[in-house]
């Protein structure tokens, strides 16, 4: 299992959902980057607030550095570091290991694994794995801040229910744990998720993210493009099923004279008129704001009976779920889509 991100900064990921501790190695970060702790635990925070819609396991999410860093300061060492599971129940997925979950990763990963990968709430497939991914991505978005480049998300539309407000890009978006363009909808949003909770099932929604003062000319043509690299990087995430950059697939609807975004001058300075490309064309930054959408399902595990199988007699049984599960994980992907944004950014940067 595991693969290795990045050409420039190198993020390998490993643990289970169970299993002693969930960590990473992030490799060749810049020597002398004094880390913001407060502003990594932030985001940690973010990613793991409690509310009724979330899972009521109880884990703190509190990181050890072992190596890559003295004194608070990076050396130039491979960054390692692990996130202890402190409230692990595997007993409570024992069944798991016989009848595969519908929507989960249980039967591809029990065929390409011979049935030897730990099943204990997802195992490595897990959402647990966003910890170490937003540790990480809180680092390399500590760099990219530093030069001006700022990442935001907002949630968009929470099953049948879309917000059609812009967000308001400020510093309370960061650090918001349900981060909203109009408070107005948060309400609207959690009846959603209210409504399929009582039912014993779940919604997904959709998350915008945002990546402003970004400079024209980062990525490549082709295979290493902004759009195949953030992509990649979603998709990587647990859940997100769909990624779209600018107007995405609505850009189909309207005409090249509306979906081109013209170029202007003020105050010496080029910029686009209009940004229904999300900023990259050819590939290549333009100087406008990378703007993409994330659509993430509705979480696989539910308490809802399902028809399933048994993998070890091959017949037909029907699944009743127990352990503990969010009914929507929506609002906490935010703070990953953003993390998993700025290792991207901060590669294609080239590491600095």
């Amino acid at each position: 299992m595991g693969a290795v991100f990045g050409k420039n900064i190198q993020f390998t990921i490993f643990g289970e959902s169970h299993g002693v501790a969930v960590g990473g190695v992030l490799s060749s970060v810049p020597h002398g980057v004094k880390l913001d702790f407060p502003y990594i635990d932030m985001f940690l925070k973010r990613r793991n607030h409690k509310a009724l819609y979330t899972t009521k396991r109880q884990e703190t999410d509190s990181y050890e550095i072992l190596s890559g860093v003295k004194d608070g300061v990076t050396t130039g060492a491979p960054l390692a570091f692990i996130i202890r599971n402190k409230d692990a129940k595997g007993k409570d997925y024992s069944e798991l290991e016989r009848l595969v979950r519908p929507g989960h990763s249980d039967y591809p990963a029990f065929v390409k694994y011979n049935g030897f990968n730990d099943v204990s709430g997802g195992g490595h497939f897990s959402g647990r794995l966003t910890a170490p991914l937003t540790f990480a991505g809180s680092i390399a978005r500590q760099i990219l801040r530093d030069k001006g480049i700022e990442i935001y998300s907002y949630v968009m539309s929470v099953g049948n229910t879309a917000c059609p407000s812009e967000a308001n890009y400020a510093k309370e978006l960061q650090s918001a744990d349900f981060p909203v363009a109009d408070d107005g909808y948060k309400e609207k949003f959690m009846q959603e998720i209210e409504n399929a909770s009582q039912q014993g099932d779940s919604v997904g929604g959709v998350i915008r993210c945002v990546i402003k003062n970004i400079p024209a000319g980062v990525g490549e043509p082709f295979f290493h493009s902004v759009e195949s690299e953030m992509a990649s990087m979603m998709f990587s995430i647990p859940a997100v099923k769909g990624v779209e950059f600018g107007k995405g697939f609505e850009i189909t609807r309207i005409k090249g004279s509306e979906a081109n975004d013209c170029y202007t001058v003020q105050d010496g300075e080029i910029s686009t008129v209009t940004n229904n490309n999300g900023g990259v064309t050819g590939g290549i930054t333009n100087g406008a704001d990378v703007v993409f959408q994330v659509a993430v399902k509705p979480t696989p595990s539910i308490f809802k009976p399902q028809n399933t199988v048994d993998v070890n007699t091959k017949t037909n049984e029907i699944l009743q779920l127990k352990g503990r599960h969010d009914s929507c994980i929506v609002p906490r992907a935010t703070v990953a889509v953003e993390s998993g944004a700025a290792l991207v950014i901060l590669d294609l940067l080239g590491g600095k």
